[in-house]
């Protein structure tokens, strides 16, 4: 029985070009060649497809991909809400087709068939809440209540107008150009859900993202019990070890159990691959928003403290630099009016050198866990509360 390296090789270049994809601007991917191929993916191939099409058709085919990339970028649209659904209904649909057949199975249970489409469900209907529902526009309706809801704390953000809605323009708020709104409590625009996602839907975007991480381990540690059933329904480590005297050991039949698994049930292994893939992404964005969630910050204000800690810490780098070279100045012109010191003491005596300032977060929004998980829950718009609030 030969290993099918044809469809070993998809599934690992397959993997590769997802995880390079979404993940290649990370931190940890930095100066690998994982960041060489997203830079590639979101560049460098468009970028030589745009040279190609000049070369080939002319400016004016180059200006309507320019054009199109303008409309898929730039401006509301479908195509990554579509791209969502054609996902979920092509992976449930090969599970349907490939694994239902085998549930109930040794030690997967028949009820698992009417779980999957309750999650499958669930998801369509939190998909649904936050791409369609209000992120939390500001209007001149709104605006003094919303500007007396969020303080503003005058280093991020600062009382002016938004130069498009001119309206005042609420702290955490931003003018999204591709909603053409201003979005109270802004985290950011969301091309799968073809929405903002701020102060009115952030909940259901957090919890879309947990079941979907809860939906593709559900989905992976399913299809491994299925398989692990095949093995032991058909006993193939039994066969193994009995008729073939293979060592009954991990090593020794690891290899020979694979075989068999790739060549009898690859596309459950490529699918369970896939959700397993899916998961670790949608982990690690769920930790994120999870933590953004607990410390009420959003990715927009993540981003301006980012900048806002980096311009400070030059700043007082350079504060620190001038004093320092102020101070050589004066003890050059005190010391030229002394003794010449010892040439030994001036090689082993270090310069003193200034420390920096450091620079400290102080995020007037935080008010503790609980507070700022049912603030999301639950959000300020939505209180009895904000209805009587008035600008002062």
């Amino acid at each position: 029985m030969e290993v099918p390296w044809l469809l070993v090789a998809h599934g690992s270049v397959t993997a590769l070009v997802v995880v390079s994809f979404l993940c290649g601007q990370w931190p940890i991917f930095e100066g690998t060649f994982i960041q060489s191929i997203n830079h590639f993916l979101t560049f460098g191939a468009y970028h030589y497809l745009l040279r190609l099409v000049q070369a080939v058709c002319g400016n004016g085919a180059r200006d309507l991909v320019l054009g199109v990339e303008q409309y898929c970028c730039d401006r509301p649209n479908p195509f990554l809400q579509i791209f969502y659904v054609a996902i979920i209904g092509v992976t449930y649909f090969m599970i349907v087709q490939t694994s239902f057949e085998y549930i109930p199975g040794y030690y997967v249970s028949g009820w698992h068939r009417y779980l999957s489409v309750v999650a499958v469900a669930v998801g369509a209907v939190l998909f649904v809440l936050t791409s369609f529902s209000d992120p939390g526009t500001v209007t001149p309706d709104n605006v003094s209540q919303y500007v007396s809801a969020y303080p503003y704390d005058n280093i991020i953000f600062v009382e002016k107008e938004c130069s498009t809605c001119k309206i005042t323009r609420p702290a955490r708020a931003k003018h999204c150009r591709i909603c053409d709104k201003c979005v109270a409590r802004f985290d950011h625009h969301c091309g799968w859900m073809n929405n903002c996602i701020g102060e009115k839907n952030t909940r259901y975007f957090v919890a879309f993202l947990v079941w979907h991480f809860l939906i593709c381990v559900y989905g992976a540690v399913v299809l491994g019990f299925i398989l692990a059933g095949e093995l032991k329904e058909r006993k193939v480590i039994y066969i193994l070890t009995a008729y073939y005297g293979i060592d009954n050991s991990f090593w020794g039949l690891f290899p020979h159990v694979a075989q068999w698994l790739l060549a009898v049930h690859n596309t459950q292994i490529l699918l369970s691959v896939f959700l397993a893939i899916l998961a670790l992404l949608l982990g690690g964005f769920c930790a994120y928003h999870a933590h953004l969630c607990l410390t009420n910050t959003t990715t927009n204000e993540s981003f301006k403290w980012q900048d806002y800690i980096m311009w400070m810490k030059k700043e007082n780098e350079e504060k620190v630099n001038a004093a320092a070279l102020k101070a050589s100045i004066s003890s050059a012109n005190s010391d030229a009016q002394k003794a010449p010191p010892s040439k030994w003491r001036a090689f082993f005596v270090r310069p003193r050198r200034l420390a920096v300032e450091p620079v400290v977060k102080n995020n007037i929004y935080n008010r503790g866990m609980i507070r700022n998980l049912c603030e999301v829950i639950v959000p300020l718009s939505e209180r009895k509360s904000f209805s009587r609030r008035k600008s002062d």
